[in-house]
């Protein structure tokens, strides 16, 4: 299989299994950037109904960069996403959040999730990109998800 480009059907099978594999909760790096400075950190996502959720204390530097541009970038492993963020209140207002959080990250609930400064932010994706490896032959998977277009690339190096 050189290139596999598949109809709407195979795009949400594939998507929904993207959603399955990378699971409920994990460490990230977000990348944020302003007047062409780009920072990344380390961040705790939580992943509910294919969207991505992080807080962080409004008096941060990601937090001002995100409110002047809300553009930024997601990785993990071979997982690269880009997509939009927007603040969507406080932890503590979600109870959905929180649970997950709670569970997945149990020391940073305790110390920051109720804090008076943290925000909660949600992270949606517009474009995923992954390698996988098959009988250790390299592809590269994409998503687009505003076209709802789904590649599969076999990587040559050429």
């Amino acid at each position: 299989m050189n290139q596999q480009e598949q109809t709407d059907s195979v795009f949400q099978e594939r998507y929904q299994q993207f959603w399955e594999e990378l699971g409920s909760g994990k460490v990230m790096v977000l990348s944020t950037s302003l007047n062409g400075i780009v920072s990344s950190r380390s961040m705790s996502i939580v992943v509910l109904k294919e969207k991505l959720f992080f807080q962080t204390d409004c008096t941060f530097r990601k937090y001002r960069q995100l409110m002047e541009n809300p553009h930024a970038a997601l990785c993990a492993g071979n997982i690269q996403m880009e997509g939009i963020c927007r603040e969507i209140g406080t932890p503590q207002e979600n109870e959905e959040f929180i649970q997950a959080f709670q569970t997945h990250f149990p020391n940073s609930f305790q110390r920051y999730s109720m804090l008076e400064k943290e925000r909660l932010f949600l992270f949606e994706p517009k474009f995923i990109e992954r390698w996988l490896y098959e009988n250790g032959i390299p592809y590269v998977e994409q998503f687009d998800i505003c076209s709802q277009h789904y590649s599969m690339t076999l990587y040559s190096g050429k």
